[in-house]
């Protein structure tokens, strides 16, 4: 039977293999070029993403696409995925695979050294004031860069409760341009 399907055991081992080294080097690319990587994308962006799915498609299910080899590549993405979703529980795997938000401008003005790390530019973050309802600069309290690579928008006047940037990485030196 599992002839029939297009995959022998020697093979599903190579297709789970190939998709668990795959998905871990994607997770890094991303991790790498930080979390508005796969946010708000533009349409060079989107195009990719795509060419990204299809060479990961394609690499993890090996030489010849089949039936068999399809299941065991999908299987294998939904169990790395799973597999990381409880490790996430664990601080330590939290750090590696994801980014701190980041305080991108306070009521003193954009953090132009944290922009640039993170690669938000000052049209970004004017684009996401707009959309917030934002028309005077001094109505922010903060902007701040999140862990999924929105941007998120607290007006001043909204009272700005020290506790909620605990877990955001933001630096004194980080406004000089």
């Amino acid at each position: 039977m599992p002839g029939e399907l297009g995959i022998d055991p020697l093979a599903a081992v190579r297709v789970v293999v190939a998709t668990v080294a795959m998905y871990l080097l994607f997770v890094a690319l991303v991790r790498i070029s930080g979390q508005r990587s796969l946010v708000a994308l533009s349409g060079y962006e989107l195009a990719c993403v795509a060419a990204s799915g299809a060479v990961l498609g394609r690499t993890t299910l090996l030489e010849v696409p089949t039936l068999g080899t399809g299941v065991v590549a999908l299987t294998t993405l939904f169990a790395v995925q799973r597999l990381l979703g409880r490790c996430r529980r664990s601080r330590a795997v939290r750090r590696l695979l994801d980014r701190d938000p980041v305080l991108l401008m306070d009521a003193g003005g954009m953090r132009h050294e944290a922009m640039r790390r993170v690669r938000v530019t000052e049209d970004e973050v004017r684009q996401r004031l707009r959309l917030a309802g934002i028309g005077d600069p001094r109505e922010v309290g903060w902007v701040v860069l999140e862990r999924s690579g929105q941007i998120s928008v607290v007006r001043a006047s909204s009272g700005l409760d020290p506790a909620l940037l605990t877990d955001v990485r933001a630096q004194a030196h980080d406004r000089a341009a």
